[in-house]
């Protein structure tokens, strides 16, 4: 089996371990708490509807307007602010899912709009990721240089230590404002910065849904989304590293394994120690038969072996001459070296 399907089989086996230890953690951590909090909301449920008198559909009612008028504590989701805010979204692959189009026409624009602005972003952020790796790698440089290092040239495992860096800082930072615009712990802000960054966007901690923020807070706005946008071009060199690195390897596995097919190739044949072929050409003096009783006849241009092939013809034609096999011939023509 070839090294590339090797690697792919392992791929494929450890993310499902992966995935497989993932959930049983998961489970261990949150099935407990998720059942408390049913039984708990339950008998809240069964509680005010005993106490006010309320019907089961009448409760269903409820729910839904409270939880359709959620989104609508921001502010105008639709109007300029609201909709920026949501193409960023849409653009960055983060989709909180706290405000979705309604209309038939909105829709079909929203997918279309994707189809073509994901590829932008993506395209735009590798390019913004790669341009901070090469800023990054020339004040390494410069630091290596102040430093008085043997080695000055930035390393792949230098960059990645600074974005890393970089990252987390973007990271607590944001962490910190988001807790004091949003009330939020800092626990809980750090969550969900992480998650909008990596954007895997739940949607449970979503920023501008309070207060009419939308309307009432354009610097807030501003800070929200020039983090979304700069966070996202720095995990973007982060990754830009990692497959750069994933694509070094791949391609250095490559090139040692076409060496060696090179090196199988240029040595077909060697006889008695001696290279008869090399890349699949005759060798000046050999001949190779394919079979040990055939008559083999010498290209050697030498008389050292006997007579010629001039010698052996005239105008009748095949003489009888016999000539001695190319082992024979070898050995002979050490000899005579």
């Amino acid at each position: 089996m070839k090294k590339q399907n090797v690697r792919t089989l392992s791929l494929v086996v450890c993310t499902f371990t992966y995935l497989l230890i993932g959930a049983a953690v998961f489970d261990a951590l949150e099935s407990d708490t998720e059942r408390r909090r049913w039984e708990f909301l339950s008998e809240v449920r069964r509680n005010m509807m005993r106490k006010y008198n309320i019907s089961v559909e009448d409760y269903r009612m409820l729910e839904i307007v409270i939880i359709e008028n959620k989104p609508h504590k921001a502010g105008p989701q639709w109007k300029f602010a609201g909709a920026f805010y949501f193409a960023t979204v849409v653009l960055a692959m983060i989709g909180y899912g706290h405000s979705t189009p309604v209309t038939v026409g909105g829709k079909a624009f929203c997918m279309g709009y994707a189809m073509v602005g994901i590829p932008l972003g993506l395209v735009m952020f590798q390019s913004i990721g790669e341009r901070l790796n090469k800023f990054a790698s020339v004040v390494i440089r410069q630091a290596k240089i102040y430093l008085k290092c043997q080695k000055t040239e930035a390393t792949e495992m230098n960059l990645m230590l600074a974005t890393g860096l970089l990252s987390s800082v973007i990271i607590t930072t944001g962490a910190a404002v988001f807790s004091r615009y949003e009330g939020w712990s800092y626990f809980d802000s750090f969550y969900y910065c992480f998650v909008t960054l990596t954007t895997i966007g739940f949607g449970d901690y979503v920023a501008l849904q309070n207060d009419q923020a939308l309307s009432n807070k354009p610097g807030y706005v501003a800070l929200s989304l020039v983090f979304i946008l700069f966070g996202l071009a720095v995990v973007a060199a982060s990754i830009n590293l990692l497959v750069l690195r994933f694509m070094t390897m791949q391609a250095a596995e490559e090139v040692r394994r076409d060496d060696e097919l090179q090196s199988a190739s240029h040595h077909v044949l060697t006889l008695d120690g001696e290279v008869v072929a090399v890349n699949g050409k005759l060798l000046a003096g050999h001949n190779i038969c394919s079979n040990d009783n055939e008559d083999c006849v010498s290209v050697c241009s030498c008389t050292c072996l006997g007579a010629t092939n001039s010698e052996l013809l005239d105008s009748s034609g095949y003489q009888g001459y016999r000539p001695p096999s190319i082992t024979t011939n070898l050995r002979v023509k050490r000899a005579s070296v």
